[in-house]
């Protein structure tokens, strides 16, 4: 069995959904590897990852704003501010998705489905750069 990992870095420019599909496919190409695994891991606690719909758009923007709804910024609950009105809701946010995905590889891409993308889901509105660790493994 083979493996290859690689660290991506991403620089999304405000909160929302930011498809990383192409990028994630690179690694896998980079690979060399036809039939296997695919684990992408955010290494961060105020973003996430999802795998959503990638041909209306209108579906990413329902689900930003369900998420404003479900955890709004400035909430007066909140204790954790440190880093302002948006610190808690994105680590909220994060909690409710998820800090990795796994895609089959098959014949060496991705086994997504035709209207699947990866998405880097950000939470911040003034967000920094991100890593993602892509590991692959198969044969």
């Amino acid at each position: 069995m083979k493996q290859h990992q690689e660290t991506l870095t991403v620089s999304p420019e405000g909160r929302g959904l930011h498809e990383i599909t192409p990028r994630v496919a690179e690694a896998v190409r980079r690979a060399g590897i036809t039939t296997g695994l695919c684990l992408v891991f955010i290494r961060h606690t105020s973003a996430s990852l999802v795998i959503q719909e990638n041909a209306d758009p209108s579906a990413r923007r329902d689900l930003e704003r369900w998420f404003e709804k479900a955890a709004p910024d400035g909430d007066p609950d909140h204790e954790h501010t440190a880093e302002g009105p948006d610190d808690m809701p994105s680590h909220i946010r994060s909690a409710l998705t998820s800090t990795s995905e796994q895609i089959p590889v098959v014949d060496g891409k991705l086994g997504l489905g035709t209207w699947q993308g990866l998405y880097l889901f950000e939470h911040r509105r003034r967000p920094g750069s991100r890593k993602l660790i892509v590991h692959v493994w198969g044969e």
